[in-house]
């Protein structure tokens, strides 16, 4: 990968290696792709604050995030599928991260189980949870979670029905992939991706399968979530999982004043302002555009991450200049997937990582802690919101009761 320079050079790798039913589905958005759009482009919209003459010779990219330090601001996001970008793709992801020093994050909807990662790795993880019909089974998933040591949940809130991606419904995508002509003559131009995948440990969706009647032999994604997921899912339901996990519980898909302040209420330890990456409502605002807006709403009363078109170190910068204390990357560190598996995660985060470096220097920036509304063109110091002090974890869980 000694050419590589950018995210864009890891996703034209990614998109070269991967077959295209997988590729288009972590790269695209939903319907017309206005949101998916708008997350960069809003973002490129924020112009930076050159400064000059301050000594930055000894930087620092450290961070606390929930009690805990990292690396760099940066916390690799959940994202279906990963074990299709390239075989064994979860466990790979999470040995990038951990060599990194930042948080990575398992998706319900990943290919390799909650037990396969924490057997491959023996180091914690982040779990994100879908909450389907079954509440039983989204306890069972806990208790799981629980049981490799996860200490931190992410929540996700944003997805109670699918909006629709055009391209996989063209792709006709599969879990794993029919044996279509189309299908075959692409894989077929892929063989190190058949290999990878072949011998990796799980090649469908390894929280789910044997566990949910009929997903031993699922054929389509997007009619298991229509099916499965609840959109009687409320605050009722983030009230008991409060309730129930003993670890941190972090709530993704704000995008809303009022939903963030609610969330503070019901014990939120941190939000996420994400749109889902462009993924289900096509037409709102970018993530980017909401996140001063919810910092200004909610301040200090909870940690504020953020996601959302993330591709370069400034793009870090201008979301914490914002009031984010660390960013979600999602498609950044899937295209390395794609491109190199470990090896290309890792280069996404180095890419990311220099660029944020370099970025802090030219704006006057020695300290993650020091970045503000200053590194902006017309921006203000503004208070930033104080670190979270890690509470004692609870012993006993209450039954459910959503």
């Amino acid at each position: 990968m000694k050419n590589v320079a950018c995210i864009d050079d890891l996703r034209s790798l990614a998109k070269s290696k991967v077959p295209r039913a997988f590729f288009d589905y972590a790269d695209s958005g939903s319907y017309s792709e206005q949101t998916l759009r708008a997350n960069r482009a809003d973002l490129e919209a924020i112009k930076l604050r050159q400064r000059v003459l301050v000594d930055v010779s000894a930087r620092d990219l450290t961070t606390t995030v929930l009690g805990k330090k990292l690396a760099a601001p940066m916390i690799l996001a959940p994202v279906g599928l990963l074990g299709m970008q390239h075989g064994d793709g979860e466990i790979l992801s999470a040995r990038a991260a951990n060599a990194a020093g930042i948080p990575w994050t398992l998706s319900t909807m990943s290919v390799g189980s909650i037990e396969q990662v924490a057997e491959a790795t023996g180091k914690p993880f982040w779990f994100q949870l879908y909450v389907i019909r079954d509440r039983g089974f989204s306890k069972q998933l806990m208790d799981r979670a629980i049981a490799a040591k996860v200490d931190t949940l992410v929540l996700t809130v944003d997805l109670q029905v699918l909006g629709q991606r055009h391209k996989d419904v063209r792709n006709g995508l599969t879990v794993p992939p029919e044996f279509r002509i189309k299908n075959v003559i692409d894989i077929a131009t892929k063989p190190a991706w058949a290999w990878s995948v072949l011998n990796a440990k799980s090649w469908t969706f390894g929280n789910i399968s044997g566990h949910v009647p009929g997903m031993e032999n699922v054929n389509s994604l997007a009619k298991w979530t229509q099916d499965q997921f609840d959109p009687a899912l409320n605050w009722k339901d983030v009230e008991w999982i409060k309730k129930y996990w003993p670890g941190k519980l972090v709530i993704k898909g704000i995008l809303d004043i009022d939903d963030a302040k609610t969330a503070v209420k019901m014990g939120a330890d941190a939000i996420v302002v994400s749109n889902h990456g462009g993924r289900q409502l096509d037409g709102t605002s970018s993530s980017i555009s909401m996140l001063p807006r919810v910092a200004d709403a909610i301040g200090n009363d909870t940690e504020i991450l953020f996601d959302g078109g993330i591709r370069t170190g400034a793009d870090i910068v201008r979301a914490l200049a914002l009031g984010a204390r660390a960013c979600l990357i999602g498609r950044s560190y899937v295209w390395g997937l794609g491109a190199g598996g470990q090896k290309g995660v890792a280069k996404a985060i180095d890419i990311l990582k220099n660029e944020l470096s370099v970025t802090m220097a030219l704006t006057g920036m020695a300290r993650i802690a020091d970045i503000d509304g200053r590194v902006l063109e017309g921006g203000v110091a503004k208070k930033k919101p104080a670190a979270k002090v890690a509470k004692p974890k609870a012993t006993a869980k209450p039954k459910a009761g959503a």
